[in-house]
């Protein structure tokens, strides 16, 4: 297994990268890791974390770095020797199964868009993370990559989503659920209401409407929404996540009955903060496309990036890409076609 790794994107660029692919090269005894960048910088940067002379390492050359606020457009036609270019094109031309990249969201989508070019079927690629659950974990798609959808969108993500939880959570039946503002039929968007429809004369396992706290409830394995309002959820939970850290540190250190508290409650503590830790969360998956392309978060450590690489090597044992174009040609286009001939 050979995974491309843009080693000089993200908020910190390669003392994260090489030091996350130290871990995922001890995690996995089988992965080769490709570390895209500019040679020099690489290279001491290894040397300095003991890879220069790792056997399941190589460098590819490339001159130049996607800003994390660089316009995607410009991104995409000025930097074609760029460290997350060179990664993608290497997936395109089979030298790597996957890249992983911490950069620019809007440059990475635009630019693999372009590179790898969508599945037959798919019109366009959605964003999927995993995010903690009473049970375990949820998937939920789009966030963020397409702030309008049409219901043949929604729909199509709803496919991709339970895909990737099958193949990737081993779930045989995953439930997949419709994010809306409410569980009665008579609310939400013409959108939604559509794409509900359609999904309830698919052969998925769809649960009806759910509304956001049933995304940490258990009872549903797949959410599916547009790019705008899977956003706003995705930062909505960080910020309560931050919220919650914040209050607790500030209550354990009222005081010493609140010290001896937290001093009593320390294991505790521990395991929760194991539990709802972003960086074991981290790593979105670009959905649709026709090639792997995981997208970590910019501001991860290396934990967080090592674990947007163990997520690659996840979705390239479990042939995502191809169990997707497989599912669209079976399932999608004629069900869609006859919703879009009958429309209910």
């Amino acid at each position: 297994m050979i995974i491309a790794l843009d080693a000089m994107s993200g908020d910190v660029g390669v003392d994260v990268t090489v030091p996350a692919a130290r871990r995922a090269l001890e995690r996995h005894p089988s992965l080769e890791l490709i570390l895209v960048g500019q040679p020099s910088v690489l290279e001491a940067a290894m040397a300095k974390h003991g890879l220069q002379a790792h056997p399941r390492v190589r460098v590819e050359p490339a001159s130049e770095i996607v800003g994390m606020d660089e316009e995607p457009a410009k991104a995409l036609r000025g930097k074609k020797d760029s460290s997350m270019r060179v990664a993608i094109n290497l997936v395109h031309a089979g030298t790597a199964q996957a890249c992983v990249s911490a950069g620019n969201t809007g440059a990475l989508m635009a630019t693999a868009r372009f590179v790898l070019k969508t599945l037959p079927g798919v019109d366009r690629p959605a964003i999927v993370s995993k995010l903690p659950s009473r049970n375990g974990h949820t998937h939920m798609l789009d966030l963020g990559a397409n702030a309008e959808c049409s219901p043949e969108h929604l729909y199509q993500f709803a496919v991709m989503g339970a895909v990737l939880a099958r193949a990737v959570s081993n779930l045989q039946d995953p439930r997949v659920g419709l994010l809306n503002i409410g569980s009665e039929d008579i609310k939400g968007t013409q959108s939604i209401k559509s794409a509900a429809a359609m999904l309830s004369q698919s052969d998925l396992n769809y649960i009806g409407y759910v509304e956001g706290t049933d995304i940490f409830l258990g009872n549903v394995d797949v959410v599916v929404c547009d790019g705008f309002s899977g956003n706003v959820a995705l930062k909505s939970m960080e910020g309560v996540s931050r919220l919650i850290a914040d209050f607790l540190g500030e209550e354990y250190r009222r005081g010493l009955l609140s010290k001896l508290a937290a001093l009593a409650s320390y294991g505790v503590l521990q395991r929760f903060r194991k539990r709802v830790d972003p960086r074991a969360y981290n790593g979105a998956s670009l959905l649709g496309l026709n090639g792997i392309v995981i997208k970590s978060h910019g501001s991860a450590d290396a934990m967080s990036l090592e674990n947007a690489i163990h997520i690659a090597v996840l979705e390239c044992h479990a042939r995502v890409t191809e169990s997707i174009r497989d599912q669209v040609e079976a399932h999608l286009l004629p069900d869609v076609a006859a919703n879009l001939d009958n429309p209910s």
